[in-house]
């Protein structure tokens, strides 16, 4: 059984290597409101926390609404 050749995990940069493509960066330019503005650059942040808090509320609701026709009081 002949013996197998290392593999090669470099690569290669010699003069004649393949030339690798430039980075494209796209930027858009957009005009927002002060409001919009803000709402874009908190978005990530934000978005969690009034997801949970919503959750929470619709909860809180719910239970409310399930204790009062238990006990009876329409």
């Amino acid at each position: 059984m002949a013996k197998q050749k290392k593999k090669r995990n470099k690569i290669y940069a010699g003069a004649d290597a393949a030339i690798t493509k430039p980075i494209i960066t796209r930027i858009s330019a957009v005009n927002r409101s002060k409001i919009g503005q803000w709402w874009f650059d908190r978005k990530k942040s934000l978005k969690p926390i009034l997801i949970t808090a919503g959750v929470v509320v619709f909860v809180i609701v719910l239970i409310v609404e399930i204790v009062r026709i238990a006990s009876g009081s329409i």
